[in-house]
């Protein structure tokens, strides 16, 4: 699939912003949610939800701030504001309530992964299953580059724009064990390098603390009473594999996957294996 393929067509006003999204697959499907984390967008799920879509309605979308998604200097980017755009979006796309087959599977990557704890733990969206890949959820996380950025983000948004494009290509390029394609690393920068872009890559950092999403839902983890799996990339230099079993021992029943030669970013570096672990989740 090329960059010109995937194409968010619809848009959503949500509390925080204009919300551009669209699904792929069989209008009837089981449905399934996708959600991306940072400093990404839905691109990066492109490959998976394509394979998934054979079977499943899969409805993918950009945080507010992300992507093609509204970028305001006034916007909340915390991520229990993206959890409450979350419920909003289920309620939209008439995934809340009635039969238990017609709620959604979830997956969460990265920030997605907290954002889609926070929905459920904490706004109360209800959930077939859930899926979580390489999360944000077991304290302490954030990358180094991520703490530096978020320590000293006043001196960072002073950057010019040469430096400021350097650090970004540079700090999602390491997200990936394998490097990613240059069209694919050239896409998922872009959101970044306009002047809202800018303002909103410091600002998503600034307004989400280190621990401070996790903090009052990690100790519900042992709450969660529905079938959750928690995947990760072996080679996750951001969030090291160890979170993995932690995240596992504290949420009942989980299933853990891990996947070789992947790293943070599994959906690039591992597509196809991705793809099957999270199809044989759905079958379960």
């Amino acid at each position: 699939m090329t960059a010109a393929d995937w194409n968010l067509d619809r848009s959503f006003s949500s509390s925080s912003g204009e919300v551009r999204w669209t699904a792929l697959g069989p209008a009837d499907a089981p449905p399934v949610v996708l959600v991306h984390g940072t400093p990404f967008s839905s691109y990066v799920w492109r490959e998976p939800a394509r394979a998934l879509a054979h079977r499943h309605r899969v409805h993918v979308w950009d945080l507010p701030g992300y992507g093609v998604s509204e970028m305001r200097q006034d916007q909340d980017l915390s991520l229990d504001t993206q959890a409450r755009v979350l419920t909003e979006l289920l309620d939209h796309w008439g995934l809340t309530g009635g039969r238990a087959e017609q709620l959604p599977t979830v997956v969460g990557h990265d920030f997605g992964g907290c954002i889609a704890l926070r929905a459920h733990l904490v706004h109360g969206a209800a959930y077939a299953r859930l899926a979580l890949v390489d999360p944000v959820a077991v304290r302490p996380w954030g990358s180094p580059t991520y703490r530096l950025l978020g320590e000293h983000s006043d001196v960072f948004r002073q950057l010019p724009p040469d430096l400021h494009e350097a650090l970004v290509h540079r700090y999602i390029a390491s997200g990936s064990h394998h490097g990613l394609h240059p069209e694919t690393h050239a896409r998922v920068v872009a959101p970044w390098l306009t002047e809202a872009g800018k303002d909103s890559f410091y600002r998503q950092i600034e307004q989400n603390p280190l621990w401070a999403a996790t903090d009052d839902i990690q100790d519900r983890y042992g709450e969660l009473d529905l079938p959750v799996l928690v995947c990760w990339g072996a080679e996750d230099t951001w969030i090291p594999v160890a979170r993995a079993h932690e995240l596992a021992k504290l949420i009942p029943g989980a299933e853990l996957r891990i996947i070789e030669g992947a790293g943070h970013l599994v959906q690039e570096d591992a597509p196809a294996e991705l793809a099957a672990v999270l199809g044989e989740f759905l079958r379960s």
